[in-house]
C-alpha cells in the first residue's frame, strides 16, 4: 500500500499540489500581492509544468497499472486546487486580470467544480461511478488554456496583441462549456438520487 502511494503516477499528482503555493508565491515576491512580469511569467511556468502532470499521472496510472485509491482521490482535488487558486489570484491582482463581468466566469466555473465534487463524493457512497466525458476533457483543456494566458496577462500582451483579452474569451467558452458538462453530470446523478 505504501509502495504505491509513492510510484511516479502519484508523486506527479503531489507535485501538482505542492505547484499550488508556488504560484500564489510568485504574486507575492515583493511582499505583496503584486504581479510584476517576473512573477507572471514564473507563475505561468510552474501553472504549465503542473497542467502537464495532470495528463501524465491518469495516462501512467492506467499504463503501468499503478492505480491507486489516493491517486483517485487526489487527482481532482489537486486539479481544483490548481484551478481555483489561479482564478482567485487573478481576481484579486493588482491588474485585476479577471474583473467586472468575467467574475460570473470564474464564479460558474468555480461552483460547477464545487457541485460536481459533491455529488460525485455522494454517489461514491452509492457506488456509482460517473465516467467523465469526452466534452469534460475539452472543457478542462480550455479551461488550462485560458487561465495560461491570463496568469501570463500583461506580460504576454507585450508580446502579442490582444493576449488578455483572447484568455478572456476562452475563458467564458469554457465557463459555457463548464455549465453545460454541470448540467450533463446532474442530469446522469439526478437517476441515482431518485431511485434512493
Amino acid at each position: 500500500m505504501a509502495r504505491r502511494a509513492y510510484n511516479l503516477p502519484n508523486m506527479l499528482t503531489y507535485g501538482r499540489i505542492l505547484a499550488v503555493p508556488l504560484v500564489v508565491l510568485c504574486f507575492f515576491l515583493e511582499g505583496r500581492l503584486q504581479s510584476s512580469d517576473f512573477a507572471r511569467w514564473s507563475a505561468l511556468l510552474i501553472f504549465v509544468a503542473a497542467s502537464v502532470t495532470d495528463y501524465f499521472d491518469g495516462y501512467l496510472a492506467r499504463a503501468w497499472q499503478q492505480t491507486s485509491n489516493i491517486g483517485k482521490m487526489l487527482d481532482p482535488i489537486a486539479d481544483k486546487l490548481l484551478v481555483a487558486t489561479c482564478l482567485l489570484l487573478l481576481a484579486a491582482d493588482t491588474d485585476r486580470t479577471i474583473a467586472g463581468w468575467t467574475l460570473w466566469a470564474a464564479i460558474i466555473i468555480l461552483c460547477r467544480e464545487i457541485l460536481v465534487s459533491g455529488l460525485r463524493e455522494y454517489l461514491a457512497a452509492l457506488k456509482v461511478s460517473v465516467p467523465v466525458t469526452q466534452l469534460a476533457k475539452w472543457k478542462t483543456a480550455i479551461q488550462m488554456l485560458a487561465i495560461a494566458v491570463l496568469l501570463a496577462g500583461p506580460a504576454l500582451d507585450k508580446i502579442v496583441s490582444y493576449a488578455t483579452e483572447t484568455g478572456i474569451v476562452l475563458l467564458w467558452i469554457s465557463a459555457i462549456v463548464t455549465l453545460y458538462t454541470g448540467y450533463d453530470y446532474f442530469r446522469a446523478g439526478v437517476k441515482h438520487i431518485m431511485d434512493e
